[in-house]
């Protein structure tokens, strides 16, 4: 495709080859504990302080250029019944507390905290029981929810057993269905948490089906090192019968994990409509499995993707400024035995850095499934 830095235009698409080198040795590949239940670690909630206005409304979610289509699949939830209302007007109103009993109790939640922006630290992580057919958890555009730098924010896991088991396979059923739309997540940090593998620093979403909706992610964190932890934003596994998480118009930011400094999963399906990931980071090293001498991770510092039968589908969307230790400065998807595929429209991809390895021809891209990624009307520089 050309040397280094060299620009190739093919069939109405921009390609800058990067000239980079070869994968390391070795096909990624997630690790099977990856997966295995392990006895998560407790937090004990402390005070519930009051929460923080914020001084302005939140900036707007997403890419305001870009008109992909939206199925009806992802567009937002109804809220004009609300089950539960999180806040009776005040922004003193507003706790942690009070939030983590409205996701435990299910249905629509919508909260009312004054006419200001609002920020509610999070003294504990909000869970979702598997009990609910449904949670919507709907900030009106006003609500910031924060891990304070310190916890997750917000869980749903239908094969952990804490939450109830509801189904003889939990790793598909198809409820609990989590809904999360005109919300921002901040300073979520999942570091240390273990139970099925980890990662998620804002939300952690096992089974059921999850999609999320003009919302905002800035500042999340999850495990620094390892070749499977990921999705300092969310991490995303086993979605019932394998249908894809809905991300539309949503904006992730300032992310970092030892990968997927957004978005991760191991066999799970995406479709990306009109958002945007900027500034995100992997920033482990040694990719997966991970070299001798090296803890693994680094890779997919925006999207890390891995599994084998899965699709990725980024329209619309600007991935840009993101990078990775090791591979995948924007993306990292691994398919093991190379069904799965990777198809980008109507999108941006600039700036995106990967140290280590990366597809030639396809810049900020590593990927390895069906064929060669499918690249329409956008832009790899």
């Amino acid at each position: 495709m050309g040397g280094a830095g060299a620009f190739v235009l093919v069939a109405g698409i921009t390609l800058a080859a990067c000239g980079t080198a070869a994968p390391p040795p070795g096909t990624p590949r997630p690790a099977a504990s990856s997966v295995q239940a392990a006895q998560a670690a407790t937090q004990q909630p402390g005070p519930a302080p009051s929460p923080t206005p914020s001084p302005t409304q939140p900036v707007f979610a997403g890419n305001p250029d870009g008109h992909a289509f939206v199925p009806a699949v992802a567009r937002p939830a109804g809220t004009s019944h609300p089950a539960h209302v999180v806040g009776d007007g005040t922004a003193a109103s507003c706790t942690s507390q009070a939030v983590v009993a409205a996701v435990a109790a299910g249905g629509v939640i919508t909260f009312s905290c004054g006419p200001r922006p609002v920020t509610i630290t999070m003294t504990a992580t909000a869970k979702v029981r598997n009990t609910s057919s449904r949670v919507v958890l709907d900030g009106g555009g006003k609500v910031t929810l924060s891990g304070g730098g310190t916890r997750r924010i917000l869980y749903m896991d239908t094969c952990d057993p804490a939450q109830v088991w509801t189904t003889s396979h939990c790793q598909d059923q198809s409820s609990p269905k989590l809904i999360v739309q005109n919300m921002t997540f901040r300073d979520g940090n999942s570091t240390g948490q273990s139970f099925d593998g980890g990662g998620g620093g804002a939300i952690f979403d096992r089974g059921g089906q999850l999609k999320v909706i003009d919302s905002r992610f800035t500042g999340n964190r999850c495990d620094a090192t390892g070749p499977d932890p990921g999705g300092a934003a969310i991490r995303a596994l086993s979605q019932y019968r394998s249908r894809p998480v809905y991300i539309v118009q949503s904006t992730f930011r300032d992310g970092m994990c030892s990968n997927g400094g957004a978005l991760s999963s191991i066999g799970v399906s995406w479709v990306v409509l009109n958002s945007v990931l900027t500034h995100n980071q992997a920033i482990g090293w040694g990719a997966n499995p991970a070299r001798g001498g090296t803890p693994g991770g680094g890779s997919g510092a925006a999207i890390y993707t891995d599994g084998d039968l899965y699709t990725v589908t980024v329209a619309g969307t600007v991935i840009a400024f993101n990078h990775a230790k090791e591979g995948g400065g924007a993306i990292f998807f691994v398919s093991n035995d190379h069904t799965g595929t990777l198809a980008i429209r109507h999108s941006r991809l600039h700036h995106n850095p990967s140290d280590g390895f990366e597809t030639p021809g396809y810049p900020g891209i590593f990927f390895l499934g069906r064929g060669q990624p499918l690249v329409t009307a956008s832009s790899l520089t």
